[in-house]
This record gives C-alpha cells, structure tokens and sequence, in this order.
C-alpha cells in the first residue's frame, strides 16, 4: 500500500439487520487500503475498469465488467487499486446474515 495514492469512496447506503449495501467510486490510483472482510458478499461493477488486487499471496489484475457480478467470501483479504486510466465504481453488498441450510 502506497501513502500516496488517494483513497476511494464509500458510501453506506443500506446498513440493516441483514445487508450492508456500500457504493464504491475509484479515481485512478484510488484505493481502499488493506482490510478484511467480516461478511459474505457480492460486487455488482457499474462500470468497466481494471482493478490490481493486493492480496497475502501476491497482485493480480482484474477487469471489471458493467453488470456482471461476483461473489467472494468472509475472510478475503486484499487492498483494491484503481489500476486503470479512467473512474470506475462498483455495489457492494455484504450479507450478514448467514447462508441458511434449508433445502
């Protein structure tokens, strides 16, 4: 993690019993900075752009699509970059309640 690159935005927009809902815009060069996730959770990319993903095994590059969603669970660890040349910004949804057994 770099101090000089600026940080990307996060606005809580749904924070209840089962889901926070978090809209996430990037500059280039933003990032998030290192955190790990307490939840399950779901990105719903509304624009196009190319995240590098700092992870405990190393970086990779990531292109994000518009619409096209992915999930990752509890525990992920990574710091995201804006590793593109133009904004991008992506939904992130965070389940807190557990994925039920019933069948």
């Amino acid at each position: 993690m770099s101090d000089q690159r600026p940080q990307a935005t996060a606005t809580v927009q749904v924070d209840n019993e089962r889901c926070i809902v978090t809209r996430w815009d990037f500059a280039p060069g933003a990032e998030t900075g290192w955190h790990r996730h307490g939840h399950d959770y779901v990105v719903v990319p509304l624009s196009a752009g190319v995240m590098r993903l700092e992870t405990p095994d190393g970086e990779r590059e990531v292109s994000l699509t518009a619409g096209v969603s992915y999930s990752r669970t509890e525990g992920t660890e990574h710091n995201v970059i804006n590793a593109g040349d133009a904004s991008f910004a992506f939904v992130e949804v965070e389940m807190k309640v557990p994925a039920s057994s019933e069948t």
